[in-house]
């Protein structure tokens, strides 16, 4: 495992680390003995980061990771998002008094003191622009109760707006072989201003593993059934904005990025690790089998400069035209 230093922060992070949404719902059945299993074993190959929100199962991601890291508070980095438990058009869900509720109740949850990374969870561009928030998430570092903050965004043009107008320490952006629109400006930017990367969705909510069929049914609560075309939220958070059936056919037109690498799951990810910029990778994930898959691809063969070309051509070409969500 390598780590590298997520912006200013200062934070040395695994290269490849862990979201917690589907452990704590909307993804489906989970099991929670399944999950904290997981856990373990991601901490016991050197993952020493995780991604979590107050909206993921109402709090029960953070449950889990507070039980699996006991102990661990100084070992373990845990980053979590707030806004969607209330109107994210509304700009008093980004008070003080609000924002400090979301905090005392994730720390809770967390049973910590500090949460080292503390993000916005997707707000609206009005928002950003407002910037009051970006005052609160200041006042609360100061407090100590937040080590640094950062966003979580859906687009482009709002990542770049956050790097010019904000001292926020890292970005969270919706990265994989089907989004590579950041490779072009944000990344480069971020790069500059000292700003990390955390690349989310980097397997397309799956279709980049290859084992869907366009037939395949999601379960009832499950968000690749209900926000398949963004009627929960944007679109672009489920299968990275593709129309599932095409994103079938576009994941099997990749199926050679396997070759010399195990699976499409762990290519994929190398893929994104290779990426200038990017500091860390984070996967979903529900089981064991799932966190060990995901952990081989930090061994799994680089592509090189031909094949990268080929993917960003494939990009350009095949995928862009396809995607939802604003981007």
């Amino acid at each position: 495992m390598q780590y590298n230093r997520l912006g200013k922060t200062g934070l040395e992070i695994s290269e490849l680390s862990f979201g917690t949404w589907a452990i704590g719902g909307s993804w489906g059945s989970t099991d929670d003995k399944e999950a904290l299993k997981a856990l373990e074993q991601a901490m016991d190959h050197g993952v020493n980061f995780f991604d979590t929100a107050d909206v993921y199962g109402m709090g029960h991601s953070e449950e889990l990771l507070a039980e699996a890291t006991k102990g661990k508070e100084s070992e373990i980095h845990i980053a979590s998002k707030f806004c969607r438990q209330g109107d994210i058009e509304d700009p008093k869900t980004y008070s003080m008094e609000q924002v400090s509720t979301y905090l005392d109740d994730s720390l809770r949850r967390l049973n910590r003191e500090q949460i080292d990374l503390y993000q916005i969870h997707c707000p609206p561009m009005e928002i950003l622009k407002d910037g009051s928030v970006f005052e609160v998430l200041e006042r609360l570092k100061e407090s100590g109760k937040i080590r640094d903050y950062g966003v979580s965004v859906e687009t482009v043009e709002e990542g770049l707006y956050v790097l010019e107008n904000s001292n926020a320490s890292t970005l969270q952006v919706i990265f994989n072989l089907f989004r590579q629109k950041p490779l072009e400006r944000l990344f480069p930017e971020a790069k500059e201003k000292d700003v990390g990367i955390l690349a989310r969705v980097p397997l397309a909510s799956g279709l980049l593993t290859g084992k869907f069929s366009k037939s395949h049914t999601f379960e009832e609560d499950d968000h690749r059934r209900f926000n398949r075309d963004g009627k929960a939220f944007n679109v672009g958070e489920t299968f990275a904005g593709l129309p599932f059936e095409r994103g079938v056919e576009l994941s099997e037109e990749l199926s050679w990025i396997e070759e010399g690498r195990g699976n499409r799951t762990r290519a994929a990810l190398k893929w994104v690790m290779q990426q200038p910029g990017v500091t860390s990778v984070i996967p979903g994930f529900k089981n064991v089998k799932q966190v060990e898959d995901n952990l081989q691809a930090v061994q799994a063969q680089p592509f090189h400069t031909e094949e990268l070309k080929q993917l960003r051509k494939f990009y350009e070409e095949n995928v862009h035209s396809h995607i939802r969500g604003g981007y």
